[in-house]
């Protein structure tokens, strides 16, 4: 079927995006699927993560995007021990290391940090912008500035731990860094950490369960119109 006889290319589709793709990577192949300049997202994610991208089609949900980027999300997030990075992650250069092993009750005890009102400094690797240049471009050429806390709401769960792995389930307000939670954590414990994977697995009310493959988006599998065929006006059920 020809990209001019599809049905209507409006409306919201939630993709799993794959590990080491950014948000306009989906954007880019959306727009050659369906032949749909006019495509955004609800809140992008770093390279190495995965999981719910909201993407929206055509202007009538461009245009409705801080509607999107205001809801919460949801995140399994791995956490190891022991390394700090620059970027706060495992892409990052380590520029520290320890030894020390943290009990499960003091891993317990510094998540209590991460519950509820929380206060935090976004990270120099970062999209954010001060005095019009985004910090990432700043950090790239080695300078650090004064960023302001922003205030966020979080709730941390801790799922599983195994030296030096910590396995946490954060929910978390818009703006909420993971990685800067990991590094926070580290500090807290006296032995440094990044962020070593992160899966998005809700954002708003859109589950990963109901995401399309990202994978199969790549490599063919999906077509423009069964891509069409998944497109909703709404995330609510």
């Amino acid at each position: 079927m020809s990209h001019d006889t599809l049905p209507s290319c409006e409306g919201i589709l939630l993709v799993d995006k794959p590990k080491g793709k950014t948000a306009f990577d989906l954007v880019a192949i959306l727009r050659r699927k369906l032949n749909v300049r006019t495509i955004g997202h609800a809140g992008t994610l770093d390279p190495m993560a995965t999981g719910v991208m909201v993407m929206l089609i055509g202007k009538k949900f461009t245009t409705q995007s801080n509607q999107f980027l205001s809801e919460d999300k949801e995140y399994i997030g791995q956490v190891c021990l022991g390394i700090e990075t620059d970027t706060y992650d495992a892409e990052g250069i380590q520029i520290e290391t320890s030894d020390k092993i943290p009990t499960l009750e003091e891993i317990n005890h510094a998540l209590l940090s991460f519950q509820g009102q929380i206060s935090q400094i976004p990270p120099m690797f970062s999209a954010k912008k001060i005095n019009g240049q985004k910090l990432y471009h700043l950090a790239r050429q080695g300078k650090t500035v004064e960023r302001a806390p922003v205030t966020l709401q979080v709730q941390t769960d801790l799922i599983s731990y195994h030296y030096p792995h910590i396995e946490i389930k954060i929910t978390c307000s818009k703006g909420t860094y993971v990685r800067t939670i990991a590094h926070d954590l580290g500090k807290l414990l006296g032995c440094g950490a990044h962020l070593s994977a992160l899966i998005r697995t809700r954002s708003g009310s859109g589950l990963l369960a109901n995401c399309i493959s990202g994978e199969q988006l790549y490599n063919g599998e999906l077509t423009s119109l069964s891509i069409v065929e998944r497109l909703c006006s709404s995330l609510k059920s």
